[in-house]
């Protein structure tokens, strides 16, 4: 990677001109143009819906584009499927990892192009190139045999990388790959990406967290409904303004809504000594009607399983949960009760993907919709629309299934269920956040920030779970620091700053000697 105020001087490996992808009712890629050479990071920016899922899935051979030129190594490329575009040399690792939790990392990295040998597997060869690779990739001490899904987060996104490397690649597409990252695998991956581009491996890296753009990036190209709106801007030096600008067509700022003057009330949710052994200890917390409080930790803290317990979704070992007043013992108690959760995996815990979006959005308020013991669906669309106007859904068809939404797109629909059921079956009284704007682009993070404030306003009581720090600090009014499984902060969010908060969640976690 080039150093900070160089220029990018390695030839161009790959040029789009005036491409175009169209689906039924939709323009997804209307004329990009993007430029990519060898040994660069070469970032690529867009709110949710821009174009920038359906412009790698071309590159990867999953789509075609409909019109205009793409070259690769100065040479016509149009792959006819994945494999195509993997043996000429671009890999895609996907968000969603593409991987098959029961084979081993060997099979898995060679997954489609086996070694044999008079068509049999030659697994010990397999197993020696993929221990290779993965010295490579700095990761020597992942076994090639053992099996994917015994790994964590970061090691399967290291068993993609060596998927990638196993076809020889000269180009990397890496979809925000950091979203499930703690801060130091983050610096690890940053590592393998240097590395990489070191060797003159080209890297397309799409992240909605600018300041990591500012740190591994070396250009940009900013896309807004399927056209390019600036190519190759500098990714150290081109103003934060300039950037969200071209993403969003207006200007905005990239801040938190004004704090409020809470007035003192009774706590609305009581969680006293809660326990799962194993994840978390001991956890005491309360939220107040109309408070926003912010839970702070690294990945792996048990942030994620605290709140899930708190909803009945996990079966506590220990401790109690009262909201309102009364007891909550599952699912089911909490949501009669009052409280919603919108989970980190939307897509495979709160979505219901092939059903429209108005029916996903009533799910949790069929009763309110009920007419002789059946739903109205007129009714669930009518009612579903308002919400949409409410989130700015996009596009505001709610009769599109769940999946055909970008990411930011379906958060809303998860959060507008909750809200939806507010309206129609007596009231949501407290909402479970969990990484509320993971791969939500800048001006659709500004729009939750607002939903999110709104419902406190409201009266609603909010308990996030967020990785940024920045997000918990500026959208909490208090903030609970949770550090390997046990609470062991809490003060006012203003009271609190960037770099305390990262001492307080990191401090024990070093080795016992080492320098803080």
């Amino acid at each position: 990677m080039t150093a900070a105020g160089e220029s990018v001087t390695g030839e161009v490996v790959l040029r789009l001109t005036d491409v175009v992808k169209t689906f039924p009712g939709v323009r997804a890629l209307d004329g990009v143009q993007l430029e990519v050479r060898a040994g660069e990071v070469h970032c690529l920016l867009g709110q949710n819906g821009a174009g920038k899922s359906t412009l790698i899935k071309v590159l990867a051979g999953v789509h075609h584009a409909d019109d205009g030129e793409i070259s690769w190594l100065g040479e016509p490329f149009a792959p006819a499927t994945p494999q195509a575009a993997m043996r000429a040399g671009i890999a895609t690792i996907y968000q969603e990892l593409d991987l098959v939790d029961d084979l081993s990392v060997a099979e898995n990295a060679f997954l489609g192009h086996e070694r044999s040998r008079f068509g049999f597997t030659r697994r010990r060869s397999t197993a020696a190139r993929t221990r290779q690779i993965l010295g490579r990739l700095g990761h020597a001490e992942i076994p090639p045999r053992r099996a994917v899904r015994a790994l964590p987060a970061a090691g399967k996104q290291i068993v993609s990388m060596a998927r990638a490397l196993s076809h020889d690649a000269r180009l990397i597409v890496m979809d925000e790959p950091s979203a499930v990252l703690a801060h130091d695998e983050v610096a690890n991956l940053f590592r393998i990406i240097r590395e990489l581009t070191a060797q003159g491996i080209a890297v397309i890296y799409i992240s909605h967290r600018l300041a990591e753009i500012r740190e591994i990036g070396d250009r940009v190209t900013v896309l807004k409904d399927g056209r390019t709106t600036a190519a190759n801007l500098p990714a150290r030096t081109t103003p934060t303004r300039e950037l969200v600008g071209k993403m969003t067509g207006r200007s905005i700022e990239y801040v938190f809504p004004p704090r409020r003057e809470l007035t003192p009330t009774e706590p609305i949710l009581v969680v006293e000594g809660l326990t799962r052994h194993g994840e978390f200890a001991d956890a005491s917390l309360a939220v107040a009607q109309g408070e926003i409080v912010g839970i702070a930790g690294l990945v792996g803290s048990g942030r994620s399983e605290l709140l899930e317990t708190i909803f009945g979704a996990r079966r506590a070992d220990a401790g109690t949960v009262t909201l309102a007043g009364r007891r909550i013992t599952g699912v089911g108690s909490a949501v009669a009760r009052g409280m919603g959760m919108a989970p980190e995996e939307r897509k495979s815990q709160a979505l219901l993907l092939d059903e429209p979006v108005y029916k996903n959005m009533t799910l949790a308020s069929f009763a309110g919709f009920a007419h002789g013991g059946f739903t109205d669906a007129r009714d669930e669309r009518a009612a579903s629309l308002k919400t949409a106007d409410l989130l700015d859904l996009r596009p505001r068809d709610v009769d599109r299934p769940a999946r055909t939404l970008s990411g930011g797109n379906q958060q809303k629909v998860v959060v507008g269920r909750w809200l939806l059921r507010g309206s129609k079956v007596g009231g949501t009284k407290l909402l479970l956040l969990d990484e509320p704007t993971r791969g939500v682009d800048v001006g659709a993070r500004a729009e939750l920030y607002q939903v999110i404030r709104g419902l406190a306003e409201d009266g609603v009581g909010v308990l996030l779970v967020s990785s940024e720090v920045p997000e918990v600090l500026g959208l909490a009014d208090r903030v609970l620091v949770m550090r390997e499984g046990r609470l062991v902060h809490e003060a006012p969010a203003d009271e609190l700053d960037e770099d305390t908060v990262l001492d307080l969640v990191m401090a024990g976690s070093l080795l016992e000697g080492e320098p803080t």
